[in-house]
């Protein structure tokens, strides 16, 4: 199925301009140092704050 009307270059561009990725923001764990995403577990320690750690490691199956 053809579309009805071609869009032009300009309103192709300008809906696409919205579509840009962005580099994750990445944060030093206090724990160990590596680099974290925020509020997400650490993939090293396993540290999310304070109060929250995960035991990273252990596998299933």
């Amino acid at each position: 199925m053809l579309p009805v009307t071609k869009k032009s270059k300009m309103r192709k561009r300008t809906r696409r301009a919205h579509q840009a990725l962005t580099a994750a923001q990445l944060l030093a764990c206090p724990q160990c140092g590596r680099a974290k995403r925020s509020h997400v577990a650490c993939g090293n320690c396993g540290y999310v704050n304070s109060h929250t750690r995960i035991d990273i490691g252990t596998t299933e199956g």
